[in-house]
């Protein structure tokens, strides 16, 4: 099993903000959504084998616990490139066995790095 997709809400007006954010900060491909979807004002992405669907809502409230959860090869070249992209970077060593930092999207929703083991 795997989840697939992913769906983030964000509000309309920060659409173009989290596109940003997702291509550039986080290195995600914007994908083509079907014809019959490109009217809900939303954005896909995909990078490797995750695929995240923003989709816009009014009002929203951003996952600031929940959050989703992404293992990665190279935790240390990842961040860098992060924090380079002016996007946070807030390092958690609550986890003994595993590198880990967490970074938020541009309307709060908290997105997990581990790395991979």
């Amino acid at each position: 099993m795997r989840l697939d997709p992913i769906r983030l809400a964000i509000p309309q007006v920060s659409k173009d903000t989290c596109r940003e954010f997702w291509g550039s900060c986080l290195q995600f491909n914007q994908i083509e959504k079907p014809e019959n979807l490109k009217l809900r004002g939303s954005a896909w992405f995909r990078k490797e084998a995750v695929e995240i669907h923003l989709g816009t809502e009014t009002p929203i409230s951003a996952a600031k616990k929940a959050h989703l959860g992404n293992a990665v090869e190279d935790i240390d070249a990842l961040s860098g490139h992060v924090e380079q992209q002016s996007c946070s970077v807030n390092w958690d060593t609550s986890l003994p066995d595993r590198d880990r930092f967490f970074t938020t999207d541009p309307v709060g929703n908290r997105i997990e790095y581990l790395g991979d083991t």
